[in-house]
């Protein structure tokens, strides 16, 4: 499965309304302090998300090739890093395989592709999948290996990576400023979104309610999360 981990934060609750303050006191009473909520709740409500820009959250997250590219998208206080196999060899072979494709499909014929049958009237994709899968996991450290002697390791690891999978995993870090992280979680937290980045986008918001301490909790409750 995809994967998500909290690695760290910066900021609260305080450090949002305090940039927002900034244009007035920083100066930070005790009847300020008792605004905090209704003031971040104004704040996310008319679209004045200035004042979000100034924390952030770092996550380590390993998913498949797809996901990666969605998080691409997000591009503006977003900062991504990650595994390259132009740069190594990726020796760990992740792959994900779709939990929602554990069935069986009756056939009264063995199922064909290009003449190249699997010996079983009944299949299962979640199983043919894992077996492509494996085949170009193994395609790839074998192509790996032939083509460094004659290409060189760098021409030889940037190519034999086209047999790797769309399905195939890797590993980044993924660091968001809060308005950034809003905006992905309103168009990736979403029932319209594709059913892998969903998830990634519920992993990551659950660990941010669960910090210790709640330091982003008015905020959540701001966006309505």
């Amino acid at each position: 499965m995809n994967n998500v981990e909290l690695i760290g934060f910066y900021g609260s609750d305080e450090t949002h309304a305090l940039s927002a303050w900034t244009s007035t006191s920083r100066d930070l009473t005790d009847e300020k302090k008792q605004r905090i909520p209704s003031l971040l709740k104004m704040l996310a409500d008319e679209g004045h998300l200035t004042p979000f820009e100034k924390s952030s959250l770092h996550f380590l997250v390993t998913c498949d090739q797809a996901s990666h590219i969605h998080l691409l998208k997000h591009r503006i206080g977003v900062s991504i890093n990650g595994e390259s196999a132009r740069y190594k060899e990726l020796k760990e072979d992740k792959s994900y395989i779709p939990e929602d494709w554990n069935i069986e499909i009756k056939k009264d014929v063995y199922f064909d592709y290009n003449g190249m049958p699997f010996p079983k009237d009944d299949y299962n994709w979640t199983e043919i999948l894992k077996e492509y899968s494996d085949l170009g996991n193994a395609l790839y450290h074998q192509c790996l290996k032939e083509l460094t002697p004659v290409l060189g390791r760098k021409r030889a690891k940037e190519s034999a990576r086209f047999f790797k999978t769309f399905n195939s995993q890797i590993t980044m870090d993924v660091m968001f400023n809060w308005r950034s992280f809003a905006h992905f979680q309103t168009l990736r937290n979403s029932p319209d979104a594709q059913n892998e980045i969903q998830s990634i986008a519920q992993q990551m918001l659950e660990l941010v309610r669960n910090i210790e301490g709640q330091p982003f909790k008015n905020t959540l409750d701001a966006f309505g999360w």
